[in-house]
């Protein structure tokens, strides 16, 4: 059967390219809702498509689909996804962010090179031409699919824990899984078990009693005699960090990390001779790590270390062009990465007391998002299906214990009480930058590997 479903892929691939097209090409940004509604109907369509049942379910910000097919089967497997994207503002491309073009991309071969490819619309529509695959094939499906697909995840995944806490009863399933690109540029398989947990907040700083214009920019030469929010902002943000950006400074910040668990240093140890830290500098165009250290000793550094990541800062005159003044306001964006067993609203505490302990009481700290980190067991049964799918294609992954990245994963291990896998084969890079790509022939062989997953997990062979 897996032979059949293969040769499928293979002779219809130029359909499923375009599926994969028409999901990126609708943009979908949720920082300003632009194709939001559009997205959300396309994705609940093409489930209907599929001999499913769809909804596009309301919540206070961008809206759920939530799908289900029903194949009377003794296993039902969650799958998550997320439908928006990052915005392209500002970002040279060399095609269009939404062209859904597909080019020569050296040095990585053909490439489908728009915004979505990697993170995460590609994937998704991938996995859904594996769906239609088994129905063709096979006129059902291995497993039954509850399907979760949100329009807030860049946004930190504000109205999600709303839908699944309501909606506990229907999500009941045996594991959750989250199709992405397994692939990095050699061909590698990483594959990891957990994320990181985030706190995104904003710090503002305005003219008030303390000195500073209060409502409107001024002209410049009055920095002699007032009192500038944008220094008083920076000076607040450099009491936070040690200046070589390796300590966070916030009392406490570090109370909870925990070193790794018996379980990750077994896998630290088994990544000891295949971890290649040199491959992540050249897939991010840096030059050098932050830190003097090599193999496993870096990557528990990066697996283990909490972060105070400044996103960007605004203040006064940022065009072309020259304007003297002394902005009113001054705004920077941060990010938190929690690690085991850090808490965002501990963490959250913190940075405020700092601000107040420092005299910075009158700066405004605003909360976005916040939620903590979630993990598997490499133990548990859909992990080891995913991993048995790498090998049956001739890949042995290196299993990470989590990445350093975030998801809200943690409403699948803490309020549904459900193991996760996420991954699959194919390359994608780029993710929240220009040029974002994924290889064509990476998405072929994504699609094989999670026929050969789902077929594996619902209790089948591989060949």
């Amino acid at each position: 059967m897996l032979d059949a479903l293969y040769a499928h892929i293979d002779k219809h691939f130029e359909a499923h390219l375009d599926r994969v097209r028409r999901f990126v090409r609708q943009p979908s940004i949720s920082a300003d809702g632009t194709g939001i509604p559009e997205m959300a109907e396309l994705l609940a369509t093409e489930l209907v498509r599929l001999g499913g049942r769809a909804e596009v379910c309301p919540t206070a910000g961008h809206p759920v689909v939530y799908g289900e097919l029903d194949a009377g089967a003794p296993k039902t497997l969650l799958v998550y996804g997320m439908y928006d994207v990052q915005p392209v503002v500002g970002e040279a491309w060399v095609v269009p962010p939404f062209g859904a073009e597909i080019i020569d991309f050296p040095p990585h071969g053909l490439c489908l090179v728009n915004r979505g490819a990697t993170n995460q619309k590609g994937p998704l529509a991938c996995f859904f031409n594996v769906l239609e695959t088994f129905k063709a094939v096979t006129g059902t499906f291995p497993l039954n699919f509850k399907l979760v697909i949100e329009g807030e995840e860049e946004l930190g995944s504000p109205h999600l824990p709303d839908f699944v806490k309501s909606n506990k009863d229907r999500l009941r399933a045996d594991a959750v899984y989250f199709p992405a690109f397994s692939q990095d540029l050699t061909g590698k398989v990483i594959m990891y078990l957990g994320v990181k947990g985030i706190v995104f907040f904003e710090l503002v700083c305005r003219g008030g009693d303390w000195g500073g214009p209060t409502t409107r920019a001024v002209h410049g030469s009055n920095a002699v005699w007032f009192h500038s929010p944008t220094w008083r902002l920076i000076h607040a943000l450099s009491t936070m960090l040690s200046p070589d950006q390796k300590h966070v400074l916030i009392d406490g910040f570090y109370d909870e990390v925990e070193p790794p668990s018996a379980e990750d240093q077994e896998l630290l140890e088994a990544l000891e001779t295949r971890f290649t830290p040199e491959t992540f500098l050249q897939a991010h165009e840096v030059r050098r790590f932050k830190y003097d250290l090599t193999g496993v000793d870096l990557l528990k550094k990066y697996l283990y270390q909490p972060t105070l990541n400044i996103d960007g800062i605004v203040s006064g005159h940022v065009a072309e062009g020259t304007k003297t003044v002394l902005p009113h306001e001054a705004r920077a964006k941060l990010d938190c990465r929690l690690v085991p067993r850090m808490r965002p609203e501990l963490t959250i505490r913190r940075i405020r007391e700092h601000l107040d302990r420092h005299g910075f009481g009158d700066i405004e700290l605003v909360v976005y998002d916040a939620y903590p980190w979630a993990k598997t067991s490499v133990r548990a049964e859909v992990v080891q299906a995913l991993i048995k799918s790498f090998r049956d294609f001739g890949f042995e992954p290196e299993v990470w214990p989590h990445l350093g990245g975030s998801a809200p994963f943690y409403l699948f291990t803490e309020v549904l009480g459900l193991p996760f896998a996420m991954g699959g084969l194919g390359h994608g890079g780029r993710a929240h930058s220009p040029n974002e790509y994924a290889t064509v022939e990476g998405m072929r062989l994504f699609e094989k590997s999670v026929v050969n997953f789902l077929h594996i997990f619902a209790g089948g062979v591989a060949r």
